[in-house]
């Protein structure tokens, strides 16, 4: 078991399951709500329990998003089409909960003055889009 914590400690989280892997988005939608690149450990929605005031935000067809309703902290992005998965922020946790990044998507769209070195998988617009052909501009989560 895994906890973790917004900036202000209002929200708290559980997680009930490894977290060993990381990936990192340069898509808009993320990079907007990231303020950066957005980063995220992907798990079971079943293992993951948060307590505390959070506001959600439907921010397209496929995503809603949480952040802790008093300091502002971004906790999940949650999945729309399969509710079974969460995407948790390990900035809530200690050493990033242990996670490793190991995996970049749409990773020919990083900022000019930017990029994530490293021996990462790295997806590109192109290649994303068409192993998740559901996706279109503006909505590319």
């Amino acid at each position: 078991m895994t906890r973790g914590r917004c900036l202000c400690g209002e929200v708290t989280v559980q997680v009930n399951a490894p977290m060993t892997e990381m990936s990192a988005c340069h898509c808009e939608l993320c990079t907007r709500w990231s303020g950066a690149v957005h980063m995220a450990i992907d798990l079971e929605t079943k293992d993951v329990t948060f307590e505390g005031p959070i506001k959600t935000h439907r921010s397209s067809r496929l995503a809603t998003r949480a952040w802790c309703d008093t300091c502002g902290s971004a906790l999940y992005l949650q999945d729309a089409v399969d509710t079974d998965r969460i995407e948790v922020f390990p900035g809530l946790f200690d050493n990033a909960g242990g996670a490793k990044l190991v995996r970049v998507v749409y990773a020919d769209c990083h900022p000019d003055g930017f990029s994530l070195a490293g021996d990462i998988s790295r997806v590109s617009k192109k290649e994303y889009e068409a192993a998740y052909p559901h996706l279109s501009e503006g909505t590319n989560e």
